[in-house]
């Protein structure tokens, strides 16, 4: 009789439980492969990268690959959902700031630096700002920064002719600058976020011509009513 028989265990059970956790283990490696391969993929060639790229760099087959992450959205959510946690934090962190100028720099800046460290989380910040198709956190950021350039304009900090666009413009602008920069894109990020600060603050320079690249936020000003108001502060 074998020592399972004596222990009141069939064998068929512990034949059947070690291939279970076999199986569970080989589900996560196969998590994990995704999800890698999803991040540098996506860093190299964007979100529309193809799923079937991704199962193929992962070591996985495609049905694999869908039956884990039935969607891109499914898929791009959950390869970056460590880096949208920190930005989430960074969210709360800017609202709970009673100095709104402050907060929304600040943000700029984790958000600039985001795209330093990870390109392909860079193109998910943009969709976060500028697109139609959204998921909760994403759009919870977005209403973070709307919120923000409000209070920041009341408290006459913030160019009154600002408007999400310029985030869309920044974020544009120093992916760019991380892609052309090298080893110095640390530096050169930060160096054109400074820049682009200082031109969003409430006494910079004349008025700015209008953009429209996000449909769905409140009206610019017009180019008159800015230029009133930097009559009023000369």
């Amino acid at each position: 009789m074998g020592v399972f028989q004596l222990l009141g265990m069939p064998v068929g059970c512990i034949y059947h439980g070690a291939m279970t956790t076999e199986l569970r283990r080989d589900a996560q490696d196969n998590r994990r492969r995704i999800l890698a391969a999803a991040r540098e993929t996506y860093a190299k060639v964007g979100l529309d990268a193809p799923m079937t790229r991704i199962a193929r760099r992962a070591g996985v087959g495609l049905a694999t690959l869908y039956r884990r992450f039935p969607t891109r959205q499914h898929l791009i959510t959950e390869a970056f959902a460590d880096q949208q946690k920190n930005c989430d934090a960074a969210y709360a962190a800017a609202l709970a700031d009673p100095d709104p100028w402050r907060a929304l720099c600040r943000l700029l800046e984790v958000l600039a630096a985001a795209q330093v460290t990870d390109k392909g989380f860079g193109a998910v910040l943009l969709n976060s700002v500028g697109s139609g198709q959204m998921t909760d956190a994403q759009d919870a950021g977005r209403r973070c920064l709307q919120e923000l350039q409000v209070r920041a304009k009341k408290a006459g900090r913030l160019r009154p002719d600002f408007s999400l666009d310029d985030v869309v413009l920044l974020l544009v602008g120093n992916s760019a600058i991380v892609a052309a920069a090298g080893n110095q894109a640390g530096a050169a990020s930060r160096r054109f976020v400074a820049h682009m600060l200082q031109s969003f603050g409430a006494t910079a320079g004349w008025p700015l011509p209008p953009t429209r690249l996000i449909a769905d936020q409140p009206p610019d000003l017009s180019v008159g009513d800015v230029a009133e108001v930097h009559r009023a502060r000369s």
